[in-house]
């Protein structure tokens, strides 16, 4: 059953006591005007708006990697910074230290190897001709090899002294564009603390991570699977700033996290923009809107003309056999853009009533004529409640 509005008894008894009869639903011949679009097969583009944010391309904290006082700031908070530039700089004096001593330690350990190598080359000679016991030759050879060791040993902690020297410079790891410093000069710092000196964020190009339903994902795959719509691996994405307005370059698709969210059953779509002009920011709330694939031999029907019956159920009124309207439940499960995307209920060459069928009922004769979408909406056909005479309207 269908629900349909009425003229109720009520109206018409008003209209009766204001000396005038109820508006004319009919044109000439007891036929109402009605507008409508011819139903076609057509291959349509599907895109879907999404919400989402933008996060960095990369981004780095940057944390002291030796302790020590901070004696300089090298840099200025939110300027572009390069890979390796100096960012800090912490007290010197103490690595400069270790770097000494440990220079020494290697010194010493290379002069005992000279008399240590000496000694075992003399005790080769002598225990060829007996003159001294094997086993003193064995541990001039091992005290040698100790010696070497020793000089290798000294030469790794001098490297080591040297590389905590060159970490009191705290130097950019990335190129981007650096934020705030959280420390200050005179601040003590450890190589062990969890708090940043300050961020470096890669703003060009810019990720935006756009949240979309599993279950929409799921119905999407499917349908792909199933050859109902082909699939674009170079879909390009289109973007949708706070205000409203449109993103002028386009994005192209990365990757879909493989894991569900529990808390929202959505998934995580990534998307990758250039960002040339640093327009976009990291933490931006944006909208997406992405092109899904293509549907081959898919019906359209404007949103205008579709209805609900009583359960709700989507339906729209037909130009049907000698000019008669009929009434056809829908099978929809999305929009493109102003339209709906009719799976099932209407055949090519349908007539859909697009205006004019507020009052119809199935059965009635209409006078159809072919939708002007350009119209003023109320004028793409001819209003039924504008038939009424001049008379009557001066009545009320």
């Amino acid at each position: 059953m269908t629900f349909f509005r009425r003229t109720t008894p009520a109206l018409v008894l008003l209209l009766a006591a204001c000396g005038g009869q109820a508006p004319q639903e009919t044109g000439a011949g007891g036929a109402a005007p009605v507008s409508y679009v011819v139903v076609k097969q057509d291959t349509i583009t599907l895109t879907t708006e999404l919400p989402g944010r933008t996060s960095p391309y990369e981004s780095s904290d940057v944390r002291p990697q030796v302790n020590g006082l901070i004696v300089a700031r090298l840099f200025t908070e939110g300027d572009m910074v390069h890979q390796g530039q100096p960012l800090y700089r912490i007290d010197p004096a103490p690595y400069e230290a270790s770097v000494a001593s440990a220079r020494a330690a290697l010194a010493k350990a290379q002069a005992a190897i000279a008399s240590n190598e000496a000694l075992a080359r003399r005790y080769g000679e002598l225990v060829k001709i007996n003159a001294i016991a094997r086993q003193d030759f064995e541990n001039a050879l091992t005290t040698a090899a100790q010696a070497r060791a020793d000089v290798a040993a000294q030469q790794a902690a001098l490297h080591s002294a040297q590389i905590d020297l060159a970490r009191t410079t705290v130097r950019a790891p990335i190129s981007g564009r650096i934020g705030r410093s959280l420390f200050t000069t005179g601040a003590l710092v450890s190589a062990s603390q969890s708090s940043a000196l300050t961020t470096i964020q890669r703003l060009a190009p810019i990720y935006v991570d756009i949240q979309q339903s599993s279950a929409d994902l799921l119905k999407l795959r499917q349908q792909i699977l199933a050859g109902k719509i082909a699939r674009d691996g170079n879909a390009k994405v289109q973007l949708i700033l706070e205000d409203g307005s449109t993103y002028a370059p386009l994005g192209a698709l990365r990757f879909a996290d493989v894991t569900v969210d529990q808390t929202t059953g959505s998934q995580v779509i990534r998307a990758l923009f250039p960002n040339p002009d640093g327009l976009l920011m990291p933490g931006m709330f944006v909208r997406a809107r992405l092109v899904e694939g293509t549907q081959q031999n898919a019906m359209l029907v404007p949103q205008r003309a579709v209805g609900r019956d009583e359960r709700g159920n989507p339906t729209v009124m037909v130009v049907g056999t000698d000019n008669k309207v009929e009434v056809r439940p829908l099978q929809s499960g999305r929009t493109s853009g102003s339209d709906w995307v009719v799976t099932a209920g209407l055949r090519p060459g349908d007539k859909v009533i697009v205006e004019g069928g507020m009052m119809l009922r199935p059965g009635m004769p209409v006078t159809p004529q072919p939708w002007n979408p350009n119209a003023p909406q109320g004028q793409g056909a001819a209003n039924p409640s504008s038939q009424a005479p001049s008379s009557q309207v001066k009545q009320h």
